[in-house]
């Protein structure tokens, strides 16, 4: 049975029993904000992360293939590894692998990477393309001037980073830049672009998908991260920031210190 607890103002923590009932559950949400959006404005910007989250995306399409309008989303990439994209490690490839293939989903409104082996160039031609959206009103902005996607889905390590913004990098710092680069990345490949703090936290729905015991003691330092507190974990630190409605699907496991 589903265990939710109410951790602060728009933050949900839902806890259940299997992986399998995760992606059920994550699956109807997703499904649910994509009617809600496209009934409201005629789409739904999508920002999708990579491996972790495959196995809740092919849950999503074997229930909802046939229901959801794919005709009306938007496909981001909240970081990507600079890697071509046929390249193993690329995110865009998992997912259109696992998930994207056999939706409806028409090409231009799908944004992988433009590669080149220039991780700066890379992030600068990413950042363009979605100036570009927002500009044309298909992405919307904040007050602040940052482009406001209609759901982010992220993953999580058990050092706490999240796309590409991990705990002892200075992308993590970056404030002015939609889109930034690093070339020293803690795990393989080192070169990635990953949206910024103030990009995340602007989105107006997130998920957190965290699976296993592996994941217990981030996911609580995370959820019972305080204002005032130093957050070492840019997991805590989303808690903490984020702007919109902040979702965490957990098993059993990966909520167990909580």
């Amino acid at each position: 049975m589903a265990q939710s607890t109410q951790a602060k103002k728009n933050r949900s923590v839902l806890v259940f029993d299997t992986e399998e009932v995760v992606a059920t559950k994550l699956s109807s949400y997703i499904a649910d904000l994509s009617k809600q959006y496209i009934g409201q404005k005629g789409n739904f910007t999508v920002v999708l992360s990579g491996q972790a989250e495959a196995y809740a995306l092919r849950k999503l399409v074997d229930l909802y293939a046939d229901s959801v309008d794919w005709s009306n989303w938007w496909v981001f990439w909240v970081d990507e590894k600079v890697v071509p994209l046929d390249n193993q490690y690329s995110n865009y490839k998992v997912t259109y692998d696992d998930f994207l293939s056999g939706l409806k989903i028409p090409t231009n409104q799908i944004y992988p990477i433009n590669y080149t082996d220039s991780a700066a160039s890379v992030a600068g031609d990413y950042e363009q393309r979605v100036v570009n959206l927002a500009k044309k009103g298909i992405i919307a902005s904040t007050e602040s001037g940052f482009p406001k996607f209609d759901f982010m889905l992220l993953g999580m390590g058990p050092d706490g980073h999240f796309a590409s913004l991990f705990a002892d990098r200075p992308q993590r710092y970056n404030q002015a830049d939609w889109v930034t680069f690093l070339t020293d990345a803690p795990e393989p490949p080192p070169k990635r672009i990953t949206f910024t703090f103030p990009v995340i936290n602007s989105a107006a729905n997130i998920a957190v998908l965290a699976i296993g015991k592996s994941q217990a003691d981030t996911v609580a330092q995370s959820i019972g991260a305080v204002n005032g507190q130093q957050c070492v974990l840019p997991t805590a630190q989303l808690q903490l920031e984020a702007n919109g409605k902040l979702t965490w699907f957990l098993d059993k496991d990966a909520a167990s210190k909580l």
